[in-house]
């Protein structure tokens, strides 16, 4: 039995405590994560990595079980990852709700940090965010009562204080910037990024990093019709990646019908890795690259780009 199949396997019949031990050994392990973590730096809830080796960027999930095993299966980024250090997974948020198989997506999810501890990064999603920036509706715990029966709300609060151990971005070198949703108009450097939000002092950076979509009908910042965030356009994009010394920002956030779309002139790329209910778009797509690519803006990465 391959890795995968055995954390597939083990996705579907996991019980509580097992459950349980996983998000716990998790969010230690990401408490920990602090100064030099294996290819990459962490400082505060930033990661930086210079350009180097190969990655399996993957987007929203929302509990579609069934695209997370077809992206780890296609891209075979399991195998890669057992046979080289320099092969990553970055998962860029929303794991979980809204989806029919939340419990067994964060399950496989989890259990690949376990195992790849140094290789796999875990972005933070706004549906990930803190008590008072949830979406709405928010599935999350009634699907973990249905999953786990009386145990669900201790799974849920569990899962909650590892949500507050995600990542806000990462930034590979001169290259790309990751977060989930979008950019800060008022950010001014990898600081704001790093110290977007602690857990005595969440900064509202956090809001706009979960929250925020881009807009090509603006140049600067409108509300945004979601309730939170902001719509960024064109010129927030440029600016803000040239302070970060980056060629383009790529997110999630957003459902895409073919599984991913570029804004602003190539800056930005969005990449939607569920294609199951409840967004039914006809594609789901991720991003298999390397490192040292050399490319200008996210159209020279749409040969690397993998729609299913």
């Amino acid at each position: 039995m391959t890795t995968l199949s055995r954390i597939v396997k083990e996705a579907f019949e996991i019980q509580t405590t097992e459950f349980i031990k996983t998000v716990q050994e998790v969010t230690r392990k990401l408490g920990k994560e602090e100064g030099k973590v294996g290819n990459f730096y962490v400082k505060g809830r930033l990661v930086k990595t210079e350009p180097v080796g190969e990655a399996v960027i993957i987007g929203d999930l929302h509990g579609d079980v069934t695209s997370l095993i077809e992206v780890l299966q296609r891209s075979k980024i399991v195998e890669r990852m057992e046979r080289s250090r320099e092969s990553f997974a970055v998962f860029l948020g929303d794991y979980g709700d809204r989806g029919a198989c939340p419990a067994e997506t964060y399950y496989t999810v989890l259990k690949l940090k376990l195992l790849f501890p140094k290789q796999v990064i875990l972005m933070r999603g706004n549906h990930e965010g803190p008590k008072d920036l949830l979406p709405s509706p928010h599935d999350l715990p009634e699907q973990f009562q249905a999953r786990f029966k009386e145990n669900g709300a201790e799974a849920y609060v569990v899962i909650r204080r590892m949500f507050d151990n995600l990542f806000a971005a990462l930034i590979v070198h001169k290259l790309c910037l990751m977060v989930h949703g979008g950019l800060p108009a008022e950010l001014e450097a990898e600081e704001d990024l790093a110290h977007a939000y602690n857990l005595r002092s969440p900064l509202p950076f956090l809001e706009e990093i979960l929250w925020n979509d881009p807009d090509e009908t603006i140049e600067e910042t409108a509300p945004s019709p979601r309730g939170a965030g902001n719509l960024f356009g064109k010129n927030v994009t440029k600016r803000i990646l040239a302070k970060l010394n980056v060629k383009i920002l790529i997110r999630g956030h957003e459902p895409c019908e073919e599984g991913f779309k570029i804004n602003h002139t190539g800056k930005v790329l969005t990449l939607f890795s569920c294609k199951g209910p409840p967004y039914f778009n006809t594609h789901g797509a991720y991003l298999d690259m390397k490192f040292e690519s050399d490319f200008k803006d996210a159209k020279d990465l749409i040969p690397y780009i993998h729609k299913f």
